[in-house]
């Protein structure tokens, strides 16, 4: 069996407030993009995992693809099976790529083991494996709040723009990347922010890591100008990063070298 696992990108990131238990709450929306892994799982005599493509940098027990096939293995028989990952979307780069391959194996799994799982049950069990895991379950434009773990449908489609998702060869860590911001409530809530034309968002529309990450890697913020430069609609850093995506709506011809770069038409 074989599925296609697709990245993310963050539409707006306000950070809201610190928790008592140092988490903080957001307000952001996920975008499911059409650059993808491919993950496959076939009968085995003993179980076994693969990768291809792109490095990961986690051993295997530490993947969340082998994390989510142990989830379900402490509830449920799962035949032994061989499980194969070609990695297409880069770690490190606010993607949810990793989110991804666990929410699909979750999914594969199920169709695979005839687990008869719903897909609240789903999310349920993905969300144990990391905040940004349940969005791919349904794997549809949501207003995402709370830690990123509360869902809501939003009204919003980027259908015929051709995005742009560029990553340069440096990693940001979340954690530091939380500590480098001051939690503030924005004047204008983030659903009534993307109600607006997409050619109106570049004033309005904020992600709160920006500032003080591009200050501390200025080629992140470079590559936004760049992409504004080459004619985008509206350009951001996605989640903490360190990929900076790009909305255009005629053709462009763009350089960046030294950098992951994957262009695509959304639908």
């Amino acid at each position: 069996m074989l599925c296609f696992p697709n990245a993310k990108i963050n539409i707006g990131l306000h950070v809201l407030r610190r928790r008592d238990d140092g988490y903080h709450e957001i307000e952001t929306i996920f975008y499911p993009v059409p650059l993808r892994d491919a993950l496959e799982v076939v009968p085995a005599e003993t179980f076994a995992f693969h990768a291809f493509g792109l490095p990961l940098n986690v051993a295997t027990e530490d993947n969340l693809v082998w994390k989510a096939l142990k989830l379900l293995e402490q509830r449920y028989f799962i035949p032994p099976l061989e499980i194969c990952l070609r990695k297409c979307i880069p770690d490190g780069a606010g993607l949810g790529g990793g989110s991804a391959d666990a929410a699909f194996m979750l999914k594969l799994l199920n169709d695979f083991a005839t687990l008869h799982l719903s897909d609240t049950e789903l999310e349920t069990l993905a969300a144990r494996l990391g905040a940004d895991c349940p969005f791919f379950i349904r794997n549809r434009p949501l207003l995402a709040s709370g830690t990123g773990n509360v869902f809501e449908p939003v009204d919003l489609s980027l259908k015929g723009y051709t995005l742009w998702i560029v990553k340069p060869d440096v990693s940001v860590s979340t954690k530091e990347a939380y500590s480098w911001i001051k939690p503030s409530i924005p004047p204008v809530s983030l659903r009534e922010l993307v109600s607006q034309p997409v050619s109106g968002w570049k004033d309005t529309l904020t992600n709160d890591f920006e500032v003080s990450v591009y200050r501390r890697c200025p080629v992140i913020g470079q590559i936004k100008e760049q992409l504004y430069a080459g004619g985008a609609l509206y350009a951001a850093m996605s989640g903490s990063g360190s990929s900076v995506y790009g909305l255009f709506d005629t053709e462009t011809d763009l350089q960046f070298p030294g950098c992951f770069v994957w262009k695509g038409v959304l639908d």
